[in-house]
Formats: structure tokens, C-alpha cells, sequence
């Protein structure tokens, strides 16, 4: 499934966590910043994308437990796994990532459609409609 430069326990977590370079990017950039909170346009800003899509994002990631945020508006998010194995799985992660830039993207875009592909096209106006 994966290349050798990936390991087969990093790249099932890609696939199942991970729908975006972007959203590979924003875990990555809380990670790093753990003890700062982040809102959509702090993130979006940093990382060169629209907003809606960094709060996509962020909504994937909490989802995914990989982040908490806050109940108030406009939401707030911090890196905080919620189980203490996916702590040091996603410090290897960044690693790989770090060192094997190419085979990971190209990893994640191998992937099957992704529900935030699936959102989208469901605002797509087609002729028929």
C-alpha cells in the first residue's frame, strides 16, 4: 500500500486520519504550537488557504481527535490527541513527513474521494439541476 519510505503504520494513519495536504500541514502547525490556540483565520493565513477551507480543516482534525477546541465563537483549536498513543504516532508522522515530503503527498492524494471532496461537489451546480 505503501512505498518503503513510508511505514505501513504511519501510512494507515494518513489514510484514515488525513484528507488534505492541508490538513496534514494545519496538524503539523498545531503540533509545533501546542500551547497556542488557533482560529480558522490564523490557520488559513499561515497556510496560504481560504478560510472555509481551514475551518474544514480544523473540523476534520477535532473530529479525528486529533485537536480540542473551544465551545465560544469564533472556535479556538490546540493540539491535543485524545488518546496518548496518537501522540508520539503523529511525532513520527511529522518526521516522515519532514524527510519524505513527496512519497507522503503523493500518498494522500492517492487517496479514494475524501468527504471533504464529497462536501464540496455537493455545492456543484450540474446542468441537469
Amino acid at each position: 500500500m505503501s512505498s518503503d519510505l513510508i511505514p505501513d503504520d504511519i501510512a494507515q494513519f494518513i489514510l484514515k486520519k488525513i484528507d488534505s495536504v492541508a490538513q496534514m500541514e494545519a496538524l503539523l502547525l498545531l503540533r509545533a504550537n501546542s500551547d497556542q490556540e488557533w482560529d480558522a483565520a490564523a490557520v488559513a493565513k499561515r497556510l496560504y488557504i481560504e478560510e472555509p477551507q481551514a475551518s474544514m480543516t480544523l473540523a476534520r482534525l477535532l473530529e479525528g481527535k486529533l485537536l480540542i477546541a473551544s465551545a465560544d465563537e469564533p472556535r479556538r483549536y490546540r493540539y491535543q490527541p485524545s488518546a496518548p498513543e496518537l501522540r508520539p504516532l503523529v511525532d513520527r508522522v511529522a518526521e516522515i513527513y519532514s524527510k519524505q515530503l513527496v512519497p507522503v503527498t503523493n500518498l494522500i492524494h492517492s487517496r479514494p474521494q475524501t468527504r471533504v471532496q464529497e462536501f464540496a461537489d455537493a455545492f456543484k451546480f450540474r446542468k441537469d439541476d
